[in-house]
């Protein structure tokens, strides 16, 4: 890719404030189109630097039971990849700068049809994606088709990933690499920052793209801590418990929905901006 995104311009400017940045994931439609859209628009001025919305899918295996009931909760409600891809549509209407990416898994993408989908999200504004169930080995099917359409494929690395393995994976990921901190499904453990720093350095010996770390990143104090290493943390499986706890007992929407999630979204972009501050003192 040769031209520069709105991904690769928000880590720029990053980079320029000596801080790292908050990525934030909901799953579209959840718990319905309005209320979801409505939280999509909330997010960057609660703090959120780039933000990843999940694709509903049934078979969600990366994901644990948080991200799952969230996914189920927005099928029900009848969100599809279409309407994921309306949600940045209207999202573009009033912000045209911050980052979306669409995570989740090949199936919807493939009944979609490939090239549709692809023409579709780049005219929709979509900058990203992340899909969890294509190899490197895979990258003819969905990765080098969306590059070349000037949209970012986002590869994650695991704890697993080993030096050997590395360059297959690196090789035609752009935008930044996510590392996943945990062996496991997501919301599933808090990882050991330690453990996490020391697998960014080795990661960066490898590219030059900024490493984003997610999975079991739940409170400020997880998303500081890697903040201090990383160039971005990523928050998910809590965001979305905000939201399953602020439904009613019928499982709809309150008054209290997008609240939830944006005020945990604030202290956890707080969190973020404190550890690089500390860090240059």
């Amino acid at each position: 890719m040769s031209a520069v995104t709105r991904i690769d311009a928000r880590f720029k400017e990053l980079g320029l404030e000596g801080r790292a940045g908050l990525v934030t994931f909901i799953t579209g439609g959840d718990p319905d189109y309005d209320t979801s859209l409505a939280i999509l628009k909330a997010l960057p001025k609660a703090g959120a630097d780039i933000i990843e919305v999940g694709v509903p899918f049934t078979d969600a295996m990366a994901d644990g039971p948080p991200i799952q009931a969230s996914s189920l909760r927005a099928l029900a409600a009848g969100q599809s990849l279409k309407k994921t891809v309306a949600m940045v549509r209207e999202f573009r209407t009033t912000d045209n700068t911050t980052p979306v990416v669409l995570m989740g898994y090949y199936n919807p993408i493939y009944i979609y049809g490939v090239e549709k989908f692809l023409k579709d999200a780049k005219e929709a504004g979509v900058d990203g994606l992340i899909v969890v169930d294509l190899p490197p080995e895979e990258d003819e099917e969905l990765c080098l088709p969306a590059m070349k359409a000037g949209i970012n494929f986002i590869r994650l690395a695991t704890p697993t990933t080993d030096d050997k393995r590395l360059p297959a994976v690196l090789k035609n990921t752009s935008g930044f690499v996510y590392y996943v901190s945990i062996a496991g499904v997501s919301g599933a453990a808090t990882p050991q920052t330690s453990n996490v720093i020391e697998a960014v350095t080795r990661i960066k010996r490898h590219t030059k793209l900024p490493i984003a770390v997610g999975f079991g990143l739940k409170t400020p104090e997880h998303a500081r801590a890697i903040a201090a290493g990383a160039d971005a943390a990523v928050v998910g499986s809590a965001l979305v418990e905000a939201v399953r706890t602020s439904l009613d007992g019928k499982m709809r929407a309150t008054p209290n929905t997008v609240k939830a999630v944006t005020d945990l979204v604030s202290a956890l972009a707080e969190g973020v901006r404190s550890a690089r501050r500390k860090a240059a003192e």
